[in-house]
């Protein structure tokens, strides 16, 4: 008998150990305004302003709003996320009230502030999952650091593009 309560218990420890583990640290404010941030040598707000527009366009979003007296937008892009084993399967067996994932909706906001001869770029995304009903699923923003850092990189290709006016 105490052999199987040790057993289970050396088992439980185990399963919470690998389940902190397995969590990834919660990053700071600070931490994430730094990644959403970059900072251009462009004295005019507007040319980073557009270079960002640009860049969502290039990327299949559609500019919801701008203005450029604030330097501020908002963009969308919808993403077929429907996964035909689930719909299957949920209209078969769950009827008319079966739900599944349908779309996804990146949201973009993008804040460009000029400071003295630079512009300083700040953009966050959420990712809003929606179900075949049009019921919210899931509603997140996007922390990581990779995702700015390669869409940052495509702004800076349309700085360039933008400065050397090709």
């Amino acid at each position: 008998m105490k052999a199987l309560t040790r057993s289970l218990m050396f088992f439980g420890l185990s399963i919470s150990l690998i389940a902190c583990a397995a969590k990834a640290p919660q990053k700071s404010q600070l931490e994430i305004r730094e990644f959403q941030t970059r900072s251009y040598p462009v004295k005019d707000m507007k040319v980073a302003l557009k270079a960002v527009l640009n860049t969502l366009q290039d990327d299949g979003f559609i500019v919801k709003e701008a203005n450029t007296e604030l330097g501020f937008l908002t963009a969308t892009k919808e993403m077929d996320v429907e996964n035909s084993g689930p719909a299957f399967f949920g209209s078969m067996f769950g009827g008319r009230d079966a739900r599944w994932d349908k779309i996804t909706i990146l949201e973009a906001t993008a804040n460009c502030t000029s400071f003295n001869k630079e512009t300083r770029v700040r953009i966050n995304f959420q990712k809003k999952t929606l179900d075949n009903k049009g019921g919210v699923v899931t509603v997140k923003p996007i922390e990581e650091s990779m995702f700015y850092q390669e869409f940052f990189a495509k702004v800076d290709k349309g700085m360039f593009i933008e400065k050397e006016k090709l």
